[in-house]
């Protein structure tokens, strides 16, 4: 399979946002309204209908859970690990690791949902949709901890209203209780699900920004060594353990290489961090996205 013409589409959508954004006048004032409309409505049909649509086995599917989770651990292990190496943490700056250490592991699920449909059709969106509702709560509470002695409050509120988690436990509550959409607004709800992947992608165009990108170097490097080369090195060796079958080891080495999540700056500024090297850092990892995403999948043969 060639990986590089099947993303294509995909990253050609995410330079289309990025220059739409730039050099038109539907500026970032614009996409931050996009953003939130992919957010809170159209993926989270989009999760419920593929949910809900596709026949679902928890027996089958436990173990790619289990190895999901556990590639999740250890991406969050390495980032969090990095201060203590007595090689590198004395070239780490406490504030800038605290804020970035969350591009280690979180994941861009605009991207990850356009791609699991084009690796393996509605089953695919299914797999990346349970993948993401197990590992997306313990993201975001690793994602907030670091940061947290600066006086985070109400994290564990923001999580259990998380549209995307809502969406996927509903969706999947909906399923085992055999409830279905009438076929009266599925096609409806299908153009929904199709305008979320197309909008997201480019929103998450949208949000890349050339930033304090030179800021701490070491542990630039570090964490995107990380997200893109030894997250999908993790994931690969997890596929064998538990002996995953091809569209699920797929759908894994695809999570474990995504680009790191779009809304990572969003957090940081927020919490009083630089988001100015965090945004620096989601744009480069989109763009190391386009080398780590097929390398991650060649590893499959």
């Amino acid at each position: 399979m060639n990986y590089l013409q099947l993303l294509f589409s995909d990253f050609a959508l995410i330079t289309c946002g990025f220059l739409v954004c730039r050099y038109s006048a539907l500026d970032r004032s614009v996409w931050q309204q996009v953003d939130s409309l992919v957010y809170f409505l159209l993926f989270p049909v989009l999760l419920f209908h593929s949910i809900v649509k596709s026949p679902f086995d928890f027996v089958a599917t436990s173990n790619l859970i289990g190895a999901g989770l556990l590639t999740g651990l250890c991406g969050i292990a390495m980032a969090y690990s990095l201060p203590y190496l007595p090689w590198l943490g004395k070239h780490i700056d406490k504030r800038d690791h605290a804020a970035g250490a969350q591009v280690g592991f979180r994941f861009n699920s605009f991207i990850a949902l356009a791609l699991s449909e084009r690796l393996a059709g509605s089953q695919g969106l299914l797999m990346m949709a349970v993948l993401m509702g197990v590992c997306v709560p313990m993201f975001n509470i690793a994602a907030v901890w670091p940061m947290a002695k600066n006086g985070e409050r109400g994290f564990m509120r923001e999580l259990v209203r998380n549209p995307l988690i809502i969406a996927t436990l509903s969706g999947l509550l909906a399923n085992l209780l055999g409830f279905s959409i009438t076929p009266w607004l599925e096609p409806a709800v299908s153009r929904i699900g199709a305008a979320a992947l197309a909008l997201g992608l480019m929103a998450a165009g949208a949000g890349m920004q050339f930033g304090d990108m030179a800021r701490s170097k070491s542990l630039s490097v570090s964490l995107l060594s990380i997200r893109h080369f030894f997250i999908p090195l993790v994931a690969l060796g997890l596929s064998k353990i538990f002996e995953l079958t091809l569209p699920q080891a797929s759908i894994l080495l695809a999570f474990s290489a995504m680009p790191t999540s779009s809304s990572a700056y969003v957090l940081a500024a927020r919490m009083g961090y630089n988001g100015g090297y965090v945004a620096g850092l989601v744009t480069l990892s989109t763009l190391l996205g386009l080398l780590s995403l097929p390398f991650a999948l060649s590893l499959l043969g």
